[in-house]
């Protein structure tokens, strides 16, 4: 078996990959020599010219509101096949905005809904190949979350989300897994990581004593695509610099 990240002439969607975990990971499949497309919520790939965590060269770029399910299934795709789908799409919404039901659904529809509606959008392409798909939860899925109902409902869902495409999928050549990051420098966490006190605060309860990077991220998603993780199925790994033990 060989065991080299090689991803030369493999076709890979990453949803929300415009920014953070979800750019580190294209720009990491890419590296290896994937084909990459990219879906964001701006209207063109430029308007991200001024997000500083953000680096779109070499990838496709393409404006979607994932949380409109009928537009997901509408799109036609410029590409002929696809190898790995990774799902990175996330909102999060503060000043206890997500006890509004309005809030809460608006969370959920992004966070989980939209999980189902992007995976049976490319299903029959990822099982044409024998591909890959990955769903990055949070470490969130484990614990309560002050104050965010929604955000911690729908990273619990993708979980299970995870566990049963995983299984029901598996016969069909298709490979679910998932990916649930701790604290990880992005603009959904920059309330925290950000701010003195509460970075310091969080830091305290990580055993490594740092927090985690896009790219780690990244990593993992190429060991779940690769033949390293041909094994896999239905797992979600936590990689949260054992915050959790």
């Amino acid at each position: 078996m060989d065991y080299t990240i090689d991803f030369e002439g493999k076709t890979a969607l990453v949803v929300g990959g415009t920014s953070g975990i979800g750019n580190a990971t294209a720009q990491a499949f890419r590296s290896k020599g994937a084909d990459v497309f990219v879906w964001g919520t701006r209207p063109s790939a430029t308007d991200y010219d001024d997000e500083a965590t953000s680096d779109l060269k070499g990838l496709h770029y393409a404006c979607m509101d994932v949380s409109q399910s009928d537009k997901v299934e509408a799109y036609a795709p410029p590409f002929s096949k696809l190898d790995i789908l990774v799902l990175c799409q996330g909102l999060v919404l503060y000043g206890r905005k997500e006890f509004e039901i309005d809030g809460f659904r608006r969370v959920l529809d992004v966070n989980l809904t939209s999980l189902m509606s992007c995976a049976m959008k490319f299903r029959e392409q990822l099982a044409q190949n024998g591909g890959s798909l990955i769903i990055v939860s949070s470490s969130a899925a484990f614990h309560a979350t002050r104050g965010n109902p929604a955000y911690n409902a729908s990273k619990a869902g993708a979980l299970g989300l995870t566990r049963t495409l995983g299984q029901a999928w598996a016969a069909d050549g298709i490979r679910v897994n998932g990916i649930a990051p701790g604290f990880v420098p992005t603009r959904m966490t920059r309330v925290t990581t950000e701010n003195e006190s509460r970075a310091e605060a969080a830091k305290s309860n990580i055993p490594l004593g740092r927090f985690g990077t896009p790219e780690e991220m990244a990593a993992i998603a190429l060991f779940l695509a690769s033949p390293m993780g041909g094994y896999i199925v239905g797992q979600t790994l936590l990689a949260d610099g054992g915050m959790l033990l």
